[in-house]
């Protein structure tokens, strides 16, 4: 299958375009820099510097947009928040301007969105319908799939992968928690009643490649594990996993001292589970945090 991919050297764009190469589908990834892409990935695949190289002529069966300016490296400023926005949307509406033009339409866009869609929600179970509490990362993902569903007007079948926390052994939120944990500097984010609606990147893969295969699939997912925990309850089984004392909380006031605007990423309760995918059959690997901490930890012995 050919395969249009945008965010390939990401966190998880990597991992997918490595699993997808393995598999025999031919991947062209879209970079502002294309040698960077090579480096990392390897030269099994196809880079792009900018959509308007593709005519007409070109035709891919899948397009998975998963591009966006890292949304925790930096202080939300106005103008912060316009690079965050503008890299997701505006980069979506370049797609649906090649779709557009293209002479063979793709059969399918999966466009990434987060469960950052839903909000701050405290203790509510929330699934695929459910309302949504406005904020900016909830806005962010909603004008970014409904730029993206415009697809729909082409025939082109659109799934929106709204992703929890990501874990895996090489980036994301475990990185970032594992050296202070590792040094016995571990605790709770604010009050730790938070829930964490968190996936092994390895299901995550396992549902975007559902989405290529299975084309019943349409419309929003959630890409969560079915048993989020509480920051409370990821600190103590993370603490117990690296046999490491959590002692160190982090008090609320303190992370939005030092966040800002941000520390809604670490401090808002999604309580999110993955109904439509459990609906439609999907079986994840790793259901629990134990079992993914576990498969995560071999890749550091």
């Amino acid at each position: 299958m050919n395969i249009l991919m945008t965010g390939g050297t990401g966190f998880i764009g990597r991992a997918l375009v490595n699993s997808l190469l393995k598999e025999g589908h031919k991947v062209t990834v879209l970079s502002r820099t294309p040698d960077s892409v090579n480096k990392i990935i390897g030269n099994k695949l196809t880079t792009l510097s900018n959509l308007d190289q593709l005519s007409s002529e070109h035709s891919f069966q899948v397009i998975i947009n998963l591009a966006g300016a890292p949304i925790f490296d930096n202080h939300w400023s106005e103008t912060r928040k316009k690079v965050i926005r503008d890299s997701r949307i505006k980069l979506t509406e370049q797609l649906l301007a090649y779709i557009e033009r293209a002479g063979v339409k793709p059969e399918l866009l999966i466009s990434g969105s987060a469960i950052g869609y839903y909000g701050d929600q405290g203790n509510s179970v929330l699934n695929e319908a459910s309302p949504v509490h406005p904020d900016f990362s909830q806005r962010l993902c909603a004008d970014w799939e409904s730029t993206a569903q415009q697809a729909e007007r082409f025939g082109v079948r659109v799934c929106l992968i709204r992703t929890g926390l990501v874990l895996a052994y090489d980036g994301g939120l475990l990185q970032r928690m594992l050296r202070p944990f590792n040094l016995g500097l571990g605790g709770t984010l604010g009050n730790g009643q938070q829930w964490m609606s968190w996936i092994h990147r390895d299901d995550w893969i396992s549902i975007a490649k559902t989405m290529i295969n299975n084309q019943t699939m349409q419309g929003a997912y959630n890409a969560t594990a079915p048993h989020p925990v509480t920051n409370s309850a990821f600190t103590k089984i993370l603490a117990q996993h690296l046999k490491r004392p959590a002692l160190l909380p982090l008090p609320a006031w303190l992370l939005k001292l030092l966040l800002g605007e941000r520390s809604d990423l670490v401090l808002a309760s999604q309580r999110v589970l993955p109904e439509r995918l459990l609906a439609e059959g999907f079986s994840f690997q790793y259901p629990e945090l134990l079992s993914a901490l576990t498969e995560i930890s071999t890749h550091h012995e």
